[in-house]
């Protein structure tokens, strides 16, 4: 099978080597380079990288208008292949696939359309997400599903680790389903459109912790936004990054959320919330190195009482 592979992050790198590996990897469809680093200098995607170093010819145009069309019929895809591209594909555009096109997205659809669905089966404490693939459609991830993997959750993932099983089991069912398309054997399932929920795209300083929350909700929003954008509060006016917490539901205390209650040698630096109290394990101030609690607490004049978040 002739496959044109579009996507962009390291997510999407085990499934593009996987297909590379069994199928005829014609080309990947990437985002262009963009600015990183103190430097902001041009660096391309994983997926760029992953791609070239395949030796897969590399498109990565601003937009899909009549010239990238052509180049990418040039190509002669049968089948598109999508894992966290981040565009909707035109008419036009999935005209040039014979076979059409799938995109493997990491929850169990209809759950959690759109960019964000690993931060937000954590933030929403989800007991199961997963990875669906399902048929390219006009609209946002609502396609026929072609097949589904369950994953548990049991309250300890981060994006960053949920996002690193997410991509092996994306590359195992994308494999298979690419081999059923070309055995004419896979078959779509319609979703179940009542049942349909969004996920937003995340912002850089959505990470804020609202520390009248409880303990639960700030943990999961702790996990949900790491590695990005990060949650955070405020000490002394300095921006708190929260690296790690561990919630303490049980716990209570008369002081306001936010208030530091103690440092407790075998959690962390304990925090009342709006319901029990979070253990905060790993914190870095802007411009300083993450420091574990105990050498955050030794550096950190009168810790003890301050109200963390308070202007």
């Amino acid at each position: 099978m002739r496959v044109l592979f579009a996507g962009s992050p390291e997510i999407a790198v085990p499934a593009l080597e996987a297909i590379a590996a069994r199928h005829r990897l014609v080309g990947a469809l990437t985002n262009p380079p963009s600015a990183k680093g103190r430097g902001l200098a041009l660096s391309g995607t994983p997926v760029a990288a992953a791609a070239a170093a395949l030796g897969v010819p590399v498109l990565s145009p601003e937009r899909l208008g009549p010239a990238e069309r052509e180049a990418v019929a040039a190509l002669g895809p049968e089948l598109l292949v999508v894992f966290a591209y981040g565009r909707i594909f035109g008419p036009k555009f999935m005209a040039l696939f014979p076979k059409g096109g799938i995109n493997a997205h990491p929850s169990l659809l209809p759950r959690w359309r759109g960019c964000a669905p690993i931060p937000y089966a954590i933030l929403n404490r989800d007991p199961m997400t997963g990875v669906s693939v399902q048929y390219v459609a006009p609209r946002m991830d609502s396609g026929d599903v072609l097949a589904t993997r369950e994953i548990a959750l049991d309250g300890t993932e981060t994006t960053e680790s949920l996002s690193g099983l997410s991509a092996g089991i994306g590359a195992e069912l994308l494999v298979s389903v690419i081999d059923g398309i070309e055995a004419g054997t896979a078959r779509g399932e319609p979703q179940d459109e009542p049942a349909a929920t969004y996920c937003a795209a995340l912002t850089k300083d959505g990470g804020l912790v609202d520390w009248g929350s409880s303990s639960l909700e700030i943990d999961a929003r702790v996990r949900a936004f790491h590695p990005w954008p990060g949650a955070w509060t405020t000490f002394s006016g300095e921006r708190l990054a929260l690296l790690t917490a561990r919630p303490c539901p049980g716990d209570a205390s008369a002081s306001e959320p936010g208030t530091v209650l103690s440092v407790d040698k075998s959690k962390g630096i304990m925090v009342q919330t709006g319901e029990g109290q979070l253990a905060l394990a790993r914190l870095q101030l802007r411009g300083k190195r993450p420091m574990d609690f105990k050498d955050f607490a030794n550096g950190a004049r009168g810790l003890i009482g301050t109200r963390l978040g308070a202007s």
